[in-house]
């Protein structure tokens, strides 16, 4: 008998109860159960998915390769280590260690805050802003122009529900307080979005710029701190040309430094726009740790700069 495949009458059972007090009840239980399991579940799912990823357990005693210690972090922060990570990943509350740090002039204006999609101020608003979550990834809406209000609130209210931790388990995202951020649209002389300029700092050194372009996301060029392109990569299916330099680069370090100099290691993301920089967020676990960097040489490379 094929135990993955639920009996009919089981699942005639479920259809009948859905909606009633029994059904809710149900789910509150599973819901229960899921987050009193949370760390042990954590746990697994990182080890499991490390292995799948690169073919091998994770050495979690004597890591080498910065992928290793990427997992060892996440598994640490799972367990409840580095509680400083949650403000900080929190596209909100990081505002401020920002404005203490360097300033409130790196600082996206923010035009609107809350925790009402219906609130949101649609006639006093710009033309042009940019919609987005606090405490989750890849959640921005950039408006231009007229919109469908409706349909911006129902996409809202639908980030407001979720938990960004249970995509990959980054324990960091689990508290931040869900929070809609309307803030000024960024563009460039041209009209167009503006390239990511992300920092891969160890302890206040930037190693590597990585690049990106969130607006059709095909860009994905490394650089070293003399602007010169690398050989390392883990899109296959991206772009990786040659940029060219950014104005006030050595400003773009500085500031980078300045701001990753308590951690281990931190992703600092930032926009340059006609020579005026603005923070964009922290990442302290890249694409939720499913990067396989390539040549290996460079996960060898990195991982020893993480200390």
């Amino acid at each position: 008998m094929d135990h993955s495949v639920k009996p009919a009458g089981a699942t005639a059972l479920r259809d009948t109860l859905r909606g009633t007090w029994v059904h809710h009840l149900f789910d509150k239980l599973r819901s229960v159960k899921r987050h009193v399991m949370r760390r042990s579940d954590g746990e697994a799912f990182l080890l499991d998915k490390y292995a799948r990823l690169h073919g091998h357990p994770l050495d979690v005693t004597n890591p080498q390769r910065f992928t290793e210690k990427l997992f060892r972090r996440m598994i640490a922060v799972n367990r409840g280590e580095h509680p400083e990570f949650t403000p900080l990943a929190d596209k909100y509350a990081v505002r401020d260690y920002v404005a203490d740090k360097v300033g409130e002039e790196y600082l996206i204006k923010l035009l609107w805050h809350g925790e009402d999609p219906a609130a949101i101020p649609f006639d006093s608003l710009p033309t042009e802003y940019v919609i987005k979550s606090n405490h989750s990834c890849h959640q921005v809406i950039i408006v231009k122009g007229d919109t469908n209000r409706t349909d911006i609130q129902c996409r809202v209210s639908g980030w407001l529900k979720t938990n960004f931790y249970w995509s990959n388990r980054e324990f960091q995202y689990y508290h931040i307080k869900p929070r809609v951020l309307i803030e000024e649209f960024l563009k460039n002389q041209d009209g167009g979005c503006p390239l990511d300029y992300r920092f891969w700092c160890f302890r206040g050194h930037p190693e590597v710029i990585q690049m990106g372009n969130h607006a059709r996301d095909n860009i994905h060029s490394f650089f070293d701190t003399e602007w010169n392109l690398l050989d390392i990569y883990y899109r296959e299916e991206a772009l990786r040309p040659h940029l060219a330099k950014p104005r006030n680069f050595d400003d773009m370090k500085s500031l980078a430094s300045r701001l990753s100099a308590p951690f281990d290691f931190v992703r600092v993301d930032l926009y340059n726009i006609d020579g005026k920089i603005y923070f964009g967020e922290f990442t302290f676990t890249p694409a939720g740790g499913g990067i396989k960097l390539r040549p290996e040489s460079w996960d060898l490379r990195l991982g020893e700069k993480w200390r």
